[in-house]
């Protein structure tokens, strides 16, 4: 199992736009998300902290359907 970075939520953003997210909202510390697909809408909630805990980016990537291959920690 790959060990999730620790990074913020620019990064994470960042690299859920180029997968297709587009930023609806922000409200107080959080950003909200949606991705059109197909069949359905996708909705995320990301909270802008530095750096996002954990637990809370495996649930966002997973939510997102986005792998951890193509998480850019840069």
């Amino acid at each position: 199992m790959t060990e999730l970075p620790s990074i913020g939520y620019e990064q994470v953003i960042s690299n859920l736009r180029k997968d297709g997210w587009v930023i609806v909202r922000k409200k107080g510390n959080q950003l909200r998300l949606h991705k059109r697909t197909s069949t359905e809408v996708l909705k995320l909630t990301i909270p802008t902290h530095r750096p996002i805990k954990k637990s809370t980016l495996h649930h966002i990537l997973k939510n997102a359907r986005f792998s951890m291959e193509n998480l850019d920690d840069s």
